[in-house]
């Protein structure tokens, strides 16, 4: 099953809004009585987006597929990796893709997504680095500052 699933480079490719709007207005249709199916197909449309809100929702819907469909929980934690990875949640994508991979070792789908979840955090961390640097180095001139300023009295 997995191979037949689109790596995760693809999901950065949002739906049309059109085509979005049809998973919408079927979600819609069904009301109280939404089938697993329907929602999980809205929620990945969802998920796909570009824009935050949507992807929330998305990764809202199927958490609570995951909960309620034992049967879809393999395809709820790709794309619950997915979309917490595409909103900045990475302790929570790679929580999920791990689950996933524990369960699938070979899956190249989340193997890949693993790729960019590493490769965010990495970059993250070297930027959070610097940041914590600057501020060191900020604080440390500052401080030279007010100091020499003093002595000066």
């Amino acid at each position: 099953m997995g191979e037949n699933l689109p790596y995760a480079a693809d999901a950065e490719s949002p739906l049309k809004p059109e085509e979005l709007q049809v998973l919408r207005g079927q979600y819609e249709k069904e009301g109280d009585f939404v089938g697993v199916q329907t929602k999980f197909n809205y929620a990945w449309g969802l998920i796909k987006s570009n824009i935050r809100g949507e992807q929330q929702e998305g990764v809202r819907l199927l958490s609570d597929i995951y909960r309620n469909a034992p049967e879809r929980r393999r395809e709820c934690l790709y794309y619950l990796a997915l979309g917490n990875f595409k909103l900045g949640n990475y302790a929570e994508a790679r929580r999920y893709n791990d689950s996933l991979l524990q369960h699938e070792p070979g899956n190249m789908q989340a193997g890949s997504l693993r790729g960019l979840i590493d490769d965010k955090v990495a970059k993250e961390g070297l930027v959070g680095v610097a940041i914590v640097s600057g501020v060191a180095i900020a604080a440390g001139v500052i401080g030279s500052l007010i100091f020499q300023g003093a002595r000066r009295r």
